[in-house]
């Protein structure tokens, strides 16, 4: 899924420091697993803002809404009889939603309050680590099922460098070097000759250095015709 953060209190009310009358549009997606941008998220920020408005001496009328997803078209719609009752809305989605809400109401200014990290999961109870790098390309079962464009500091692809020590990372000793990981993987599988020779360059056209991608299902589209 991913992963955000949301920004700092400073941030947001710098962001709407001259708007009285603002929206707050929540997401039922990623953000709301990972604590950021659902229901409950939405109405904490509205309060806490209206108690920082107050504070300042200003007003402030705050709504909220949640939406499925603002990643689809046919979400963002549920708003567009109210998006412009406000002087600005705040979104709480990943990246995607509020360029998605700006494409479709042109005339409205929007705010994102999240900052997008990585595609990740949750490895405990509060703590999601990165585990995808969206190349395009998956070749994870080379690698014994563990990714090292997304999970190595230097994103190597035929082993481990010089700088890691004890199964860490040089860059600090609570990142695994996940390059340990794999070769001690395939040795416990008998498998250490799947790692070892020189591998093909991979093909990074289907990265993001490419520009924006973009993926078509013919089927979908035609089942539509």
């Amino acid at each position: 899924m991913i992963v955000a953060d949301r920004k700092s209190l400073d941030e947001i009310m710098a962001m709407v420091a001259d708007n009285k009358k603002i929206l707050i549009v929540g997401c039922k997606g990623c953000v709301t697993v990972c604590n950021v941008g659902g229901a409950k998220e939405v109405e904490i920020l509205a309060s806490t803002m209206k108690i920082a408005r107050q504070k300042e001496g200003g007003k402030i009328e705050i709504d909220t809404r949640v939406l499925e997803r603002q990643c689809d078209k046919e979400y963002v719609e549920q708003i567009s009889e109210t998006v412009a009752d406000y002087e600005a809305v705040l979104s709480m989605a990943c990246g995607v939603g509020p360029q998605f809400l700006s494409e479709m109401y042109t005339d409205q200014v929007f705010y994102p309050t999240v900052d997008t990290t990585f595609f990740g999961g949750a490895t405990d109870h509060g703590i999601w680590e990165e585990r995808c790098a969206g190349c395009g390309t998956c070749g994870i079962h080379k690698f014994g099922g563990l990714c090292p464009i997304a999970r190595c500091a230097k994103s190597l692809l035929h082993g481990p460098c010089g700088g890691s020590s004890g199964g860490s990372c040089e860059i600090n000793k609570d990142t695994e070097c996940i390059w340990d990981s794999i070769v001690r993987k395939k040795m416990d599988q008998g498998q250490i000759e799947d790692v070892l020779g020189v591998k093909p360059a991979k093909n990074w056209k289907t990265a993001r250095d490419g520009g924006p991608r973009k993926s078509i299902r013919e089927e979908l589209i035609q089942g539509n015709i």
